[in-house]
């Protein structure tokens, strides 16, 4: 064994750092008795060649320096202490430990039963501990050198209310892509590549969203049945990109091409948000394997019942909880969530049940010292931050609570977008909500209308095309006799479960889309559009695809043509919402004469032209309204100060199963132009249409159209139409249940 050179080392930063002159190692454990740091001469080695005890300690981390160490050398760590799960300590030098702070990781676990810390199917269960060793199958830390070559790398900086965000996964967007070259498919440089940067650059998002790159685990359960956590939502490695999202290797070379990737997103206008899992690890709950945090320091970094340690609180419903309420453990956070900006360059953050971060004692606490760092922070605070608003826990739903500088997945949004659309009764209150914003949820706390992301569907549940395909999830695929997955997706099948030939059905699924779509990207609020649904991607009715690495989950290029006339369709929406001030406020309507003016800046209308009033507000059977929005309203204004100033348009809303005709409103002698109608097969109208006000315009049955001023003053506009006449509520409707089937529909359940 050649000698190693050993100095004294420093506790910071924590990890292993190159510092141009050797590699100082350092890990924080509280109650460690002591550690042992383990170099690897390569990623098949069954045994480290060298183990180096670190008998340095200060303030509770444990460091090492050794000069002659230098990039992509591997590592791991073996950690002392006592083995009393009843008292939380789950200390097993037997078991190689992953760097908490580990740049870049390789290898994959491969599963036996000396990966967990006690003796698997003893009858002691975890009391009793296992001394097998582990290091042959375990994956390890390598070394990286940070040094990049950003050249004049610049945020895009998009403002939120301007931005439009694209939910996707790397592998799954790029690994059948024929415009990204074959040996880059399914990797961090076939999403940075000229092919995929094209596509979303024609699309028109601003951002995209990427499901988890953290280094991730695929759990043992999984892999037993011939499966991965394609998802990713399984970390171990909060610094580490993932290594199979890699074409150039694993000992480093993931990071540099990482960069690479959000280099050349960058140069093309398109922000990184990373989707980010910090609420839970892969070590599952106290049966659970020992792979990085729970030998370090299980009582550090994990939330243990008080009375009872040997157990773990699970706020998340993967078997354990991460323990923000410890310094060092929210240090971790924030030291990750600080380099992936100030060294990887992305531009913001998705929290994967976020909820469970601003949990103490007593449950969500918006004076958490999670929000206070982050707000306080001169980085952090500057970047986009997005938060999935609940968790499983009790409280955990907290849509709307979040503080200010944070934006929300709107659930809210999305549920009740679903049910107006399905035709569920008394919903047009909510829908007026949603598409202005959700001022009811995020006005009185300070906040605009871009804390809302608004979205129909996600990666977690049905895809746009299943959501009007299924009435019922088909997970049978993910091998748990379809338990898994929600059963509450507020979808409607449209007569038929799953694909079908009848022509009816599928034109109602068509538009069906299409109004979805047009829901969305003329919301207030920012839209997040979910990968694929812009041509109507399906997973065959699986709306919990969490485990499929397969061609449910991989997006198909070859396209039909229906599914390229929804692309085109969707390009389009999206293109109007930039073209357009008025579909993207950064400030709340004000439904009433603007101070200084007499502008409205939104009018609600009946199909009569009238403006709504509070019973039909209130009454369960209205399922259409007619939004008018004013292009020249003087409180949005530019960053020199100049009022901004737009078109007004009308939006006509008709979730009822039969055709609605509707007034025009606005004094005589204007004129207004057809531009949109959900109806036709393109959406947008290949020759726009006329209409005088005062003028009925049919909406088909479950369909929407969209008018802008042609002729006359805006100011004119914004009245109840000239020809306005009495609509009469309906008072002895059937049920929705029974109401929202035409004959098409009847026949199909019958």
């Amino acid at each position: 064994m050649t000698p190693v050179k050993i100095w004294l080392g420093y506790p910071y930063p924590l990890g292993a750092t190159w510092l141009g002159n050797g590699v100082n190692f350092a890990l924080f454990s509280e109650m460690a008795t002591s550690v042992d740091l383990c170099l690897f001469d390569n990623i098949d080695a069954p045994q480290e060649n060298i183990r180096i005890p670190m008998t340095e300690q200060t303030d509770q981390v444990w460091h090492v320096f050794l000069p002659d160490v230098r990039p992509g050398q591997l590592y791991g760590f073996r950690v002392y202490g006592p083995y009393d799960p009843e008292r939380g300590a789950r200390f097993n030098s037997s078991k190689l430990l992953i760097d908490p702070y580990a740049k870049a990781i390789a290898g994959r676990v491969n599963w036996a039963d000396e990966m967990f810390g006690y003796v698997v199917g003893g009858e002691q269960e975890d009391l009793a501990r296992d001394f097998r060793d582990d290091a042959w199958g375990m994956p390890k830390a390598a070394v990286i050198d940070h040094a990049f070559d950003w050249g004049k790398d610049k945020r895009p900086g998009t403002p939120l209310h301007s931005s439009i965000i694209y939910e996707m996964h790397v592998k799954g967007f790029t690994c059948l892509c024929p415009d990204v070259p074959p040996e880059l498919r399914g990797t961090y440089a076939g999403l940075g590549s000229e092919g995929a940067i094209k596509y979303l650059k024609e699309l028109g998002v601003t951002a995209v969203e990427l499901l988890p790159v953290h280094a991730h685990i695929d759990d043992k359960v999984l892999v037993d049945r011939g499966l991965t956590n394609y998802w990713g939502y399984n970390t171990i490695g909060f610094f580490a990109p993932e290594a199979k999202y890699s074409s150039s290797g694993s000992m480093g070379e993931q990071v540099r091409e990482f960069k690479n990737m959000v280099r050349n997103l960058h140069a093309a206008g398109i922000e990184v948000i990373l989707d980010v899992v910090y609420n839970h690890t892969a070590e599952g709950n106290h049966l659970g394997p020992t792979l990085s945090f729970r030998g370090v320091d299980n009582l550090a970094y994990y939330r243990l019942l008080p009375d009872d340690p040997r157990f773990y609180l699970d706020f998340t419903g993967t078997g354990n909880t991460f323990n923000l309420l410890h310094p060092r453990t929210l240090q971790l956070v924030m030291d990750s969530l600080r380099y992936w900006v100030n060294d990887m360059h992305v531009d913001g953050f998705r929290f994967d049940l976020a909820s469970t971060l601003a949990r103490d004692d007593k449950g969500v606490n918006k004076l958490h010292a999670f929000f206070e760092i982050i707000h306080q922070d001169p980085v952090l605070s500057q970047v986009k931050l997005i938060a999935e608003p609940w968790d499983v826990g009790e409280g955990g739903y907290q849509v709307g609570n979040f503080p200010v500088l944070w934006t929300e997945w709107n659930g809210k949004y999305r549920d009740e977008v679903r049910r107006f659309w399905k035709g569920d009764e008394g919903r047009i209150g909510e829908i007026a909500y949603r598409l202005t914003g959700s001022p009811d949820l995020y006005q009185q706390s300070g906040r605009r209308p871009y804390a809302s992301i608004n979205f129909i569907t996600a990666h977690d549940g049905f895809t746009l095309s299943d959501l009007v395909s299924y009435n019922d999830k088909h997970n049978e695929a993910n091998g748990e006799n379809n338990n898994d997955g929600d059963n509450n997706n507020n979808s409607w099948n449209c007569g038929v479960e799953g694909p079908t030939d009848d022509p009816e059905v599928n034109e109602l699924r068509a538009r069906q889309r299409r109004n979805f779509l047009t829901t969305l990207f003329l919301s207030q609020g920012v839209p997040m559009l979910y990968a694929g649904d812009e041509w109507a991607r399906t997973q065959n009715g699986n709306n919990n695809a969490y485990c499929q690495d397969n061609e449910l989950n991989w997006h198909s290029w070859e396209r039909t043509d229906d599914q390229k006339e929804l692309l085109e369709f969707t390009k389009k929406l999206i293109r109007l919402r930039h073209d357009h001030p008025v579909f993207r406020r950064p400030k709340f309507f004000q439904g009433r004469r603007i101070r200084g003016s007499e502008i409205r800046d939104v009018m609600w209308f009946n199909p009569g032209g009238n403006e709504m009033s509070d019973e039909e507000w209130g009454s369960p059977f209205v399922r259409c309204i007619g939004v008018l929005l004013s292009g020249d309203t003087i409180d949005v204004l530019s960053f020199e100060g100049e009022p901004i100033r737009d078109e007004t348009f009308l939006l006509l809303i008709n979730s009822h199963h039969e055709p609605l005709n509707f007034v025009l409103p606005g004094e005589e002698h204007l004129e207004w132009q057809l531009i949109l109608d959900t109806a036709e097969d393109n959406g947008f109208l290949r020759e726009p249409k006329n209409f005088p006000s005062g003028d009925d315009v049919e909406v088909i049955g479950r369909g929407m159209t969209l008018l802008k001023l042609a002729t006359g003053a805006q100011a004119r506009a914004r009245h109840e139409s000239w020809k306005k006449r009495q609509v009469e509520l309906p008072r002895d409707l059937k049920p929705a249940a029974v109401e929202t089937k035409p004959a098409s529909e009847k026949k199909v359940a019958e």
